[in-house]
């Protein structure tokens, strides 16, 4: 499979895309008015404490409280030891723990915790003999859930560090864990675990038991690791190198947090660009396009210190043709933002979102090419699951997904679809359950949320309708005019233009010292005369050619949108 990542920069805006056997696979997008907060390191204090819901909210110095659940620690260690083989070897002596009884301790250990039982030995008193013969690594074990759950003995107004592990999103705050982890290119330090976990990803045991050997000696027990999938072939130099800069950022870390005394930052992790490098460009990503020469420094910088291999598979885009046009991924963009997606035989699926849930509609459309109703479900069906993990996949979509396909009778078609689901998800990096369908052919999808979706960072409460519907973001509508302008500039000579915007639109582009409307015209070397047009909606534009007196905007348009895409 040929896997291309492409990033491209505007002004306001950059977008990144990832791309396989040529086909979009993953979108992401990073705007300046909606900033980063995953992986960000913060002193908080505890505002707030609410033990029926075994949680409180912290102020990390953002507008609005983080939420802290108490199990975000315990579920942080039994991940940990989840990534861990399937039968571990202690490196100290030699012994092999069992994974299903190791697993079902921490479980029984989370129960009791959450029922107000773990603050102390209680949690342990009534196991059976199997759990006891589990020697000296569940003992471990079982010490470092009851140190955890000691750290759990939080009160109002005490200060202790914590880190976001999910974007704030409609009128909730971020979600913080006081489990801190630092990810380099090849390791992830975690200071509070003196244990070494290993991506499920690396498949080979010959490589787990490589590396996680190289791990041991490199990070030698002063704090816990997890290895990541980038480390497959690399050597002791490589973890050395890695492993010294993250114990040198978590040094500065405590010791910002030991001479604090409010809620501030520790750590900010990197920006979008650098941290999909660090984390996704590895030996199966063919090449890395990048249209700008700063965003190319920045990569070529950051190779050179961890994978200087790498370097050539970087290029920096030169062509006049927009980078997404080039390699013909922005209508797959765009229709990301759309309700309905077609499927190849004319049926469609339908995508909306309630305060809850996405809803997933599968309609059959014109398919009427077998005899029976039962048959043409279940191949629309089919037909439907694979764009409809890559639509889930696509626009980061999180929570529960219900999923409802054409109603199918016979039961063996139903887990047809239910396994081809299963399948289908697996290339999804988020966690994910699909669950199996039900008699009405409904399917439950719960997945993963860290960052806000796709329509959630490039569209805005409308103004006019106060939340019924969404509109793009000013930021969109730039760049889709910066989109115009340059194609513009590739097939035309003429330097002058008029530009017809929404009030809304003209009061963005002309706002600041100087202003984006200025920048646009250094950047395209060209005159634009800008006319405010109340008629127009607030995501639309029009340009005129002011040497031919016309509307020259679909002339530039690389494709013109219609809505619903039929």
């Amino acid at each position: 499979m040929k896997k291309v990542i492409l990033i491209s920069s505007a002004i306001n805006e950059t977008r990144i895309a990832i791309t396989e056997d040529g086909k979009l696979a993953e979108y992401f997008v990073e705007t300046p008015d909606k900033e980063k907060f995953v992986g960000n390191i913060y002193l908080g204090r505890i505002t707030r404490i609410l033990p029926s819901l075994n949680a409180a909210f912290v102020d990390i110095g953002l507008k609005q409280n983080a939420f802290l659940h108490f199990s975000d620690v315990d579920e942080r260690f039994r991940q940990i030891l989840w990534d861990e083989e399937p039968e571990r070897e202690n490196i100290e002596d030699g012994t092999k723990i069992d994974e299903n009884s190791v697993i079902a301790e921490i479980d029984s250990l989370i129960e009791n915790f959450q029922n107000g039982n773990g603050s102390g030995n209680g949690g342990l008193k009534n196991k059976s003999k199997s759990t006891k013969r589990n020697n000296k690594k569940v003992d471990k074990i079982k010490e470092k859930t009851i140190q955890l759950n000691f750290k759990l003995d939080i009160k109002e107004n005490q200060l202790l560090p914590v880190q976001v592990v999910r974007e704030a999103f409609a009128n909730k705050g971020v979600k913080v864990t006081t489990r801190i982890s630092i990810p380099g290119r090849y390791l992830v330090l975690v200071p509070d675990f003196n244990i070494i976990g290993i991506s499920r990803k690396i498949s080979s045991p010959q490589e787990r038991r490589r590396l996680r050997n190289l791990a041991a000696k490199v990070t030698k027990k002063e704090y816990g690791c997890i290895i990541r999938t980038a480390a497959v072939g690399r050597n002791e130099d490589d973890f050395l190198a890695d492993w010294e800069k993250l114990k040198d950022t978590w040094t500065k870390i405590q010791k910002k947090a030991e001479n604090a005394k409010e809620p501030m930052l520790l750590y900010k992790d990197m920006e979008l660009t650098t941290s999909i490098i660090r984390d996704l460009f590895r030996n199966d990503v063919d090449k890395v396009v990048v249209d700008s020469k700063k965003l190319y420094k920045e990569i070529i910088e950051y190779l050179e210190d961890y994978s200087p291999e790498f370097i050539e598979r970087v290029e920096l885009y030169k062509n006049k043709t927009p980078l997404f046009d080039y390699y013909n991924i922005e209508k797959d963009i765009e229709l990301t933002k759309q309700r309905k997606v077609p499927l190849p035989s004319g049926g469609s699926i339908i995508i909306d979102q309630t305060e809850a849930m996405f809803i997933i509609d599968v309609n059959s459309g014109k398919l009427v090419s077998e005899a029976t109703q039962e048959i043409n479900a279940f191949k629309t069906n089919m037909e439907a699951v694979n764009e409809i993990a890559r639509q889930i996949r696509l626009r980061d979509l999180a929570g529960i997904i219900i999923v409802d396909f054409i109603d199918m009778h016979d039961p063996l078609h139903r887990k047809k679809i239910y396994y081809a689901m299963r399948r289908a998800m697996k290339k999804d990096r988020a966690k994910a359950v699909v669950f199996p369908l039900t008699e009405l052919s409904l399917m439950q999808i719960t997945r993963q949320r860290i960052s806000l979706n796709i329509a959630e960072k490039v569209t805005e409460v409308c103004p006019l309708c106060k939340g019924l519907g969404r509109v793009p973001t000013k930021a969109e509508v730039l760049t889709k005019i910066e989109r115009w302008l340059k194609n513009f500039k590739s097939k035309s000579k003429e330097f002058r233009v008029r530009l017809y915007v929404h009030p809304h639109i003209a009061e963005y582009l002309t706002e600041g010292g100087i202003s984006r409307l200025t920048k646009l015209m250094l950047k395209y070397f060209l005159r634009i005369k800008l006319v405010v047009d109340d008629t127009l909606a607030i995501d639309q534009f029009r340009f005129e050619s002011i040497k031919q007196g016309k509307d020259i905007t679909n002339q530039y348009l690389e494709y013109v949108y219609e809505e619903g895409l039929n």
